[in-house]
């Protein structure tokens, strides 16, 4: 399945295949914990479906793209998918499932509040948020695809708002992983140097993702072919999980429904 914005990233995209690895490592994290009903919020082209043992889950998978969901239904034969406009959960009743997924998803979502409290509402109680966001700290540029981006801190005070129990890491790489990220903020600040204005930060978010989307492209593909290529051997084994949530790229967090709390 070929989708081939650089926000989302591509498994079929040598360029991309750093950041696929990065994203797909917190599945790989959560496959062996997931039971009984599962709901994966933005499920875009099924980036870590296969990690996850289908014949013993019950799996849905949610995304507002139309064409991703009908394409996935016919790939996955056993699985649920409904096409859906997040934060709105209504489709489904309270008490739903077992385990909710959100990887990568609540900074692309204006009313984030709402989205929390409808997670709440359709986990069964004990159920668990399993959701990933990139780090603020370490955050390059202006994304012009996210609504807002997070630290540890305030994402904590975000979801505590909700759940009393957040599990919160990060999720950091080895030191070729760092050397890419590195590489990557050298070269963005080396395009951006010529935003005198700080334009990026002025302009709306819809005249900004063209552009992003042709630099950022272009940015990886340079990537990928310096360091004589040792960049492609990134893979999701190149990634672990940090205790200290402000030394990640990703803040990792587990949110456990109490049946007493909110």
């Amino acid at each position: 399945m070929n989708y081939f914005k650089t926000e989302i990233t591509s498994d079929h995209i040598l360029s991309d295949k750093p950041l696929h690895e990065r994203l797909l490592f917190p599945y790989v994290q959560i496959a062996s914990q997931l039971t009984g009903d599962v709901m994966e919020l933005g499920c875009g082209w099924g980036r870590g479906i296969e990690c996850f043992q289908l014949d013993q889950i019950r799996y849905t998978g949610v995304d507002k793209n139309k064409s991703l969901i009908h394409e996935l239904q016919t790939n996955y034969p056993q699985c649920n998918f409904q096409q859906l406009t997040l934060p709105d959960l209504s489709a489904f009743p309270n008490d739903s499932f077992d385990h909710i997924i959100a990887f990568q998803v609540i900074e692309h979502i204006e009313n984030d509040e709402l989205f929390l409290e409808e997670i709440y509402r359709v986990l069964k109680p004990d159920g668990k948020l399993h959701l990933s966001t990139i780090n603020k700290r370490f955050s390059i540029s202006r994304n012009p695809w996210h609504i807002r981006e997070y630290d540890s801190i305030g994402l904590t005070v975000l979801l505590k708002m909700f759940f009393r129990k957040v599990d919160m890491k990060g999720v950091e790489g080895n030191e070729l992983v760092w050397k890419y990220h590195f590489e990557n903020q050298k070269s963005v600040n080396n395009i951006m140097r010529f935003d005198f204005f700080r334009l990026q930060y002025k302009l709306p978010a819809a005249l900004l993702r063209i552009p992003y989307e042709l630099l950022n492209r272009l940015n990886r593909k340079k990537l990928i072919c310096s360091q004589s290529g040792k960049f492609r051997d990134i893979s999701w084994e190149y990634f672990h999980v940090n205790e200290n949530p402000d030394l990640g790229l990703d803040l990792f967090v587990t949110c456990t429904k109490s049946q007493f709390y909110h």
